[in-house]
């Protein structure tokens, strides 16, 4: 079964060449595209993607705003954001937003169906080193205000890791350091069942949408470097 992409962005040459580029593979299929963020959200509710790569600046309703709204959805679709700088202001706000991750504009069209398909199966798009620093800005600790998090996100303090095995605190720690399914489990010296079963479980017990969510979850709780 082929990933439903909607595609969203205000230049037609970018809405081109992802269209072009997607419909060259097998397993991605553009279902949709949109020019603001308004007709995003419109189309999300109407075709049920299973990911929306949103660029942020648009006129009317910015892609922060349509990601919130999107992802606020019933069965919601993963959103990989694209920026055109990296800025922390955009990043962490269209993480706080929803999103499972981002990308530059400068980046080879070829890397954006990689990143649709990490998205996909429920990976972040973030590197470790980016991944600490937008974590920081995420718990508010960076020089940055930082918004509110959205009322439907679930607390993070010491209460909402208490129910998780020793393993499953090993493992969070790890995805709080940025670190993939295949990587924890050599840190390990587990299977990579294993690890994909212990995370599995940890998006069940903390209720958290992607990987990014499980890092803030480990970073608030002093699992990751950084924070105590």
């Amino acid at each position: 079964m082929s990933v439903r992409v909607l595609l969203v962005d205000d230049q037609p040459l970018m809405l081109v060449g992802l269209g072009i580029l997607i419909g060259g593979t097998a397993d991605l299929e553009v279902v949709g595209e949109a020019g603001d963020g308004v007709e995003a959200v419109r189309l999300v509710r109407e075709l049920r993607p299973d990911v929306v790569v949103m660029d942020i600046r648009m006129p009317g309703m910015d892609g922060i705003e349509a990601t919130r709204q999107a992802t606020a959805e019933p069965d919601p679709p993963k959103v990989l954001v694209l920026t055109t700088f990296d800025d922390d202001e955009y990043v962490y706000g269209a993480l706080r937003a929803g999103a499972s991750g981002f990308l530059l504009k400068s980046m080879a069209l070829d890397a954006v169906l990689a990143a649709i398909r990490v998205v996909a199966a429920g990976d972040a798009l973030l590197a470790p080193s980016v991944t600490r620093r937008l974590i920081a800005a995420f718990a508010g600790t960076s020089a940055t205000p930082a918004a509110p998090a959205p009322a439907t996100e679930p607390a993070q303090d010491s209460r909402l890791i208490a129910g998780i095995t020793d393993r499953e605190r090993e493992v969070l720690a790890l995805v709080g350091q940025g670190l993939s399914n295949g990587e924890i489990a050599e840190r390990l010296v587990i299977s990579g069942a294993t690890a994909k079963t212990h995370v599995a479980r940890l998006f069940a017990k903390l209720e958290a949408r992607d990987r990014v969510h499980l890092a803030i979850i480990a970073y608030e709780n002093g699992l990751t470097p950084g924070r105590r």
